[in-house]
């Protein structure tokens, strides 16, 4: 990472975006081929990628309560027409959250570490980058089931084009 950048489109490279914490930038940004540094925060991203997708972050986070029943961590359809969905790790208000985008998931499985360490999940990408989680296994499966319930009802609710 040598450019820093001040602005970032998510797209459909984007696998995920981590906290960072450092002077000139708040995100680390992994897309599939790069690293990229950005002076905004995670958040900051997910709310304009919302937005450039065609509605609020909160219009979103909304409806994905009310179609699937989730109130915390709640999966976000930043631009669903072109299935680009994220879940956070952990509340999206907190600095440790990352946003991990659902279809660059290849698996997930628990770390078993021969000594006692934060590192709870290991989620391999498909391009084979690995992401080491605090996060429990457990805890990571379920935020991929929601993901998947989302696309699942949004699926069922857009109209078919032609």
């Amino acid at each position: 990472m040598k450019k820093i950048l001040q602005e970032y489109d998510i797209n459909q490279s984007t696998m995920m975006l981590l906290p960072a914490t450092h002077c000139d930038y708040d995100t680390i940004v992994y897309e599939q081929q790069q690293q990229l540094a950005i002076a905004k925060t995670p958040l900051q991203l997910v709310k304009a990628a919302c937005l450039e997708g065609g509605a609020t972050y909160d219009g979103r986070r909304k409806a994905m309560t009310h179609l699937t029943g989730s109130k915390q961590k709640v999966p976000i359809p930043i631009h669903p027409q072109y299935d680009i969905f994220a879940f956070p790790t952990q509340s999206p208000h907190r600095f440790e959250n990352s946003w991990i985008f659902y279809h660059h998931i290849k698996s997930i499985k628990p770390y078993e570490a021969p000594t006692n360490t934060n590192i709870q999940s290991i989620i391999t990408f498909t391009n084979g980058e690995q992401l080491q989680m605090k996060e429990s296994h457990y805890i990571v499966e379920k935020q991929i089931q929601r993901t998947a319930m989302c696309i699942i009802t949004l699926a069922k609710k857009l109209p078919i084009t032609l």
